[in-house]
This record gives structure tokens, C-alpha cells and sequence, in this order.
């Protein structure tokens, strides 16, 4: 908007208000005193510019957005701790206190929640949150196998299943949308709308869908999904439902449901570039897909071949690609209305 109000455009501004009759040259006493205020104004009109990306809602960011959203009662969601269980071996009789770490070979660090003790099988189950809240800490079942400081008496440590729940801070993008959603859709008396609202207010919740009169007159089903957008766990179902019982116009039956994962299986054969190994573009074209299946997720009913074609091809070190299925075909995958679409197994060959 200010692009105009650069420092040569100010500086003949400046120098035009002065007589004629007056050395204005450059090097001269009036254009020596002019030049460093010229140069503060050119700066003080581009931060001008900021100050209006700030002041609306589609083009500011961070802490700004978070003013914004706070206008009209939203906040942004902080991170989640993953959690779940460890198997712990040791002698018996042993007692493992609450706070003991484990961790994974990458480093991801847990704590047990309480006291256990070690029975005269040599084993013991122990609840653990991850230190740190985030998504980092759901990791895959068999990775917490370190003991990072030694406890009398513990042997080993495994994790017979995949930790859950952990969430990273909502981002820019989520709050935005959420904001935008509150704005655009009004919310009143219960209708569906209100109902998203309250379920998106939870944290943890990354989406939701509302089915109203799903089982008659006075019933509603909320089904929802994480910030990663995967199934959510019953930690965050429980919480959901909670809050709503607590919002709900009288007489409502509310019904609190996480999506059930729908998981795509991806088979191809590719030719892959010099200087690339078959596992590398396996990692890549992971990630990509995981990132696209994110970005349906909620908003598109079906899986597209042709999109998971074009990552593939897109995936650096794939030169071309042949017998691309998913889940075993070669069309497009639906997503059920309560069904969210997850990665299952890519099986990549050359």
C-alpha cells in the first residue's frame, strides 16, 4: 500500500518545501540534514504495511492472530503429552517410582505415571505420559527400549503398543480456520454448528463432524478427530463429551464418537533416479501422502488415484511409476461419512 513512499520520493518532498534560494544539492548542509529523516519516514512507511497485515485476521500471525481470535473467545490450543504403556522387566519385588524414564532409540523421552512394583513374573505393566506435549511423543509399539537413567533392579523395558494422543501446539493454520468457522457459521441454540463449535474448543480436537436426529428426535452424534488428524483417542472422546454435557441445551442426547481410520494401502513399482535408494523415496513419498491425507481429511469423501499418482511421480528420485494400486485397486478409495483416511503400508518396488 505504501510501496510509493520510498526514501527518494519522501526526500523530494522534503526538498521541494525548501526556497529555491537555498543550497539543496546533495552534500549540502539542507540535504545532509534532510537525508536521515527521509530514511526513518521510508522505514516507518513499511512497517505501516505490517500494522495492517496484523490488524486483520487472514494475514496476520502468531501472538497477533491469538489477539484476534481472543476477540471473539477463541484461544489457541496448547500441545498434548502421548501416552500409553510399558512392559518393565526386572527383579521382583522391585519397586519402579512414579517418574521414572524410558525412551526411545531417537531419544523421545517417558515418565510412569505411578508407582509400580515389580511382580514374581519378573514384569510389570506401568501407565506413562511423554515428557515433552507433542505429536513427537506418539511413536510405534517396540521403540521404548531405553532406560536413560539406571533404576535398581530394572532390567529391560519394551512398549508392547503404539503411544497415543500427543498433539503439537494448534498451529496458525487450525486457529485460523477455527476463527473463520465461528465467524462465517453463527452458532446458536444448539443447532450443528454450535455443536462443532463446542467440540473444536476441546484440546486435542482437530476436526468434527455433526450428525443431528442421527437416532431421533433430541439425539446428536459427534464424531471428531486429533490435531494430526487420525483417529482420536478416548482420552480426548471422554473429553469432548464432557464439555458438551456441560454446554448442551436441556434434554439433548449426545452421543461422542472418534472416526474410525481408514487406511490406505499404496502398492507401486518405480524406476528410480541415480543417487537414490528405494528406501529414501519410500520416507519421501510417506510423508507426502501422509501430509495430503491430512489435508482431506473432514473435507474430501474419497482417496484420489490420480493425486497419489502425481506425488509418487513428484516424490524426488522417482523417474516414473507402474502398477499403482490402492487398498488393491486402481480407482479412487471412499471415505465413509465417519471414517477419516490414514497411511497404512506403502510397499514400493523397483
Amino acid at each position: 500500500m505504501f510501496e510509493d513512499q520510498t526514501y527518494e520520493a519522501i526526500m523530494a518532498r522534503l526538498l521541494a518545501n525548501v526556497p529555491d534560494t537555498l543550497d539543496k544539492r546533495e552534500g549540502s548542509f539542507i540535504w545532509d540534514a534532510l537525508s536521515p529523516a527521509a530514511l526513518e519516514l521510508a522505514q516507518l512507511y513499511m512497517q505501516l504495511d505490517l500494522v495492517l497485515q496484523w490488524g486483520f485476521a487472514q494475514t496476520t500471525y502468531g501472538q497477533y492472530l491469538d489477539y484476534r481470535a481472543a476477540e471473539h473467545g477463541l484461544t489457541r490450543k496448547e500441545a498434548t503429552k502421548a501416552s500409553g504403556q510399558v512392559t518393565i522387566t526386572g527383579t521382583p519385588g522391585t519397586t519402579v517410582p512414579a517418574g521414572s524414564l524410558f525412551a526411545t532409540g531417537a531419544g523421545v523421552q517417558f515418565k510412569t505415571i505411578a508407582d509400580v512394583i515389580i511382580g514374581e513374573t519378573g514384569t510389570v505393566t506401568a501407565n506413562i505420559e511423554a515428557v515433552e506435549a507433542g505429536a513427537s511423543g506418539n511413536v510405534p509399539a517396540g521403540t521404548i527400549t531405553e532406560i536413560p537413567v539406571a533404576i535398581a533392579g530394572v532390567t529391560a523395558v519394551n512398549s508392547p503398543n503404539p503411544t497415543s494422543g500427543g498433539t503439537d501446539q494448534e498451529s496458525d493454520a487450525d486457529l485460523l480456520a477455527r476463527l473463520l468457522e465461528k465467524v462465517r457459521t453463527p452458532a446458536t441454540s444448539g443447532n450443528a454448528a454450535h455443536y462443532k463449535q463446542w467440540a473444536l474448543e476441546v484440546t486435542g480436537v482437530g476436526d468434527a463432524k455433526i450428525f443431528p436426529l442421527w437416532n431421533g428426535n433430541g439425539t446428536v452424534k459427534v464424531v471428531i478427530i486429533d490435531s494430526n488428524k487420525q483417529p482420536a483417542s478416548t482420552d480426548i472422546v471422554t473429553a469432548v463429551a464432557s464439555y458438551i454435557e456441560t454446554v448442551r441445551p436441556i434434554g439433548a442426547s449426545v452421543t461422542v464418537e472418534s472416526a474410525t481410520g481408514l487406511n490406505i494401502d499404496v502398492s507401486a513399482t518405480v524406476v528410480l533416479d541415480t543417487g537414490y535408494t528405494l528406501a529414501d523415496v519410500q520416507v519421501s513419498f510417506e510423508n507426502s501422502l501422509t501430509e495430503y491425507l491430512k489435508s482431506i481429511a473432514f473435507q474430501q469423501d474419497y482417496v484420489s488415484y490420480a493425486k497419489i499418482g502425481s506425488l509418487l511421480l513428484d516424490t524426488p528420485g522417482v523417474l516414473d511409476y507402474s502398477g499403482l494400486t490402492l487398498n488393491g485397486g486402481t480407482g479412487n478409495v471412499s471415505i465413509g461419512d465417519t471414517e477419516v483416511a490414514i497411511l497404512g503400508t506403502v510397499t514400493l518396488n523397483e
